[in-house]
């Protein structure tokens, strides 16, 4: 048993030496705002799920809300996006104008239910939003079906989905927009912030002024060579730049980069262990009736985010591993539940997702968990059901 002082996470960001290192070389260097650090972090997180394009941004929430700008979505538009999901993916494009519109998901998976998309499309739907919930893709062939039928513009939520292999694509290499969190608690955790992958550069272009409050040059670019001889140049500050449209304040900066470019090379090693540690899990709680273990598709490799379990017992099991000195959670209340769109939309009705959030409970999963802790976490839920 573990002693009373040890506490098991539900996450915990798999840093070390190496991120220590890289954030003090940043620091150093006398360049820490938007910088080669970052324009470094978007040429290697492009290569490495096999898009064109990449934008850094300072959380997955403004890469949503300017994902939507580029999209071209606003006031009289609808988007589709599941109510099982962080709150940003509705906050987005409520900011940018539009209406979200809250669709079901699917038992099996608790991504967005594809069926119930194509209920809730109308004249006005513009763009539709799923979440990879967990790191399990939605089927995006399915999706993209749709969406073309309707002349629907797909933006990928991709926060769990980081590394995420769908029918042998990497998830950022597939749809016109895909966004990515790299918050504390994600696969790539630089602190916070987010990505964008896009396809044309045109759009590339435009993301980053967006998100450098409208400007044409960011401060890195805007620097000039100056050649003394032939053995060294310089760098010095060019002032002039010109603003043609309205932006916002949301780039990352190096510190968060040099985080992202060390974590990058460690994501497909710890995406493996996370998978492991997930097939441990399934393979003894499979075993017990009164749990629902999460699914993996066919065709698909999880980034494995997270893992949740469903059960009729999910308070009383949080509190009996609490006191166990477990830490579990909940992903997510539903977003049409919260009081301020309930307020909005008094009438949906989404019986799957009402029934399915309340036995919704996440189990601690991170690279550095130990297979003692980790049979200790199932030990525990397996005498709560025998007590």
């Amino acid at each position: 048993m573990l002693s009373k002082k040890k506490l098991i996470p539900v996450f915990r960001p798999n840093y070390g030496k190496e991120e220590i290192k890289a954030v003090t070389e940043v620091i150093k260097s006398g360049w820490i705002g938007l910088g080669p650090k970052t324009e470094e972090f978007e040429r290697r997180f492009a290569a490495y799920v096999g898009a064109p394009y990449a934008v850094a941004l300072n959380s997955a929430t403004a890469a949503l809300h300017l994902a939507l700008l580029a999209a071209g979505i606003g006031p009289g538009d609808e988007v589709i996006i599941p109510s099982l999901t962080f709150v940003s993916t509705a906050h987005a494009v409520v900011y940018v104008g539009a209406t979200p519109i809250f669709a079901d998901i699917e038992t099996e998976t608790l991504c967005i239910s594809l069926e119930d998309v194509e209920h809730k499309i109308t004249k006005k739907t513009r763009a539709i939003i799923p979440v990879h919930y967990g790191g399990q893709p939605c089927d995006l062939d399915e999706l993209k079906r749709i969406a073309d039928a309707y002349n629907i513009i797909i933006i990928e939520d991709a926060a769990h989905a980081c590394g995420t292999v769908y029918n042998n694509k990497k998830i950022g290499s597939i749809s016109p927009f895909t966004t990515f969190s790299f918050h504390a608690v994600k696969n790539l955790a630089t602190g916070d912030g987010g990505m964008i992958t896009v396809k044309d550069k045109k759009t590339a272009e435009y993301l980053r002024r967006l998100r450098w409050v409208g400007i044409n040059k960011d401060t890195w670019d805007r620097l000039e060579d100056i050649f003394e001889d032939e053995n060294k140049s310089y760098r010095a500050y060019g002032w002039h730049y010109e603003i043609d449209e309205l932006g916002y304040k949301c780039h990352m900066n190096d510190i968060n980069a040099a985080l992202g470019l060390v974590q990058l090379k460690k994501l497909e090693k710890s995406n493996k262990k996370r998978r492991e540690l997930a097939k441990r899990y399934t393979k003894q709680l499979k075993n017990l009736p009164q749990i629902t273990c999460p699914v993996i598709k066919p065709g698909i490799i999880s980034a494995q985010h997270n893992y949740v379990i469903r059960t009729k017992n999910r308070d009383r099991i949080h509190l009996f591993l609490r006191e166990k000195n477990i830490s579990t959670g909940v992903h997510y209340m539903p977003i049409h539940l919260q009081p301020y769109y309930r307020k909005l939309y008094p009438k949906i009705s989404l019986p799957v997702v009402e029934t399915e959030w309340k036995k919704l409970l996440t189990l601690p999963l991170y690279p550095q968990l130990t297979n003692k802790d980790q049979d200790y976490i199932m030990e525990c839920i397996e005498n709560f059901f025998i007590k």
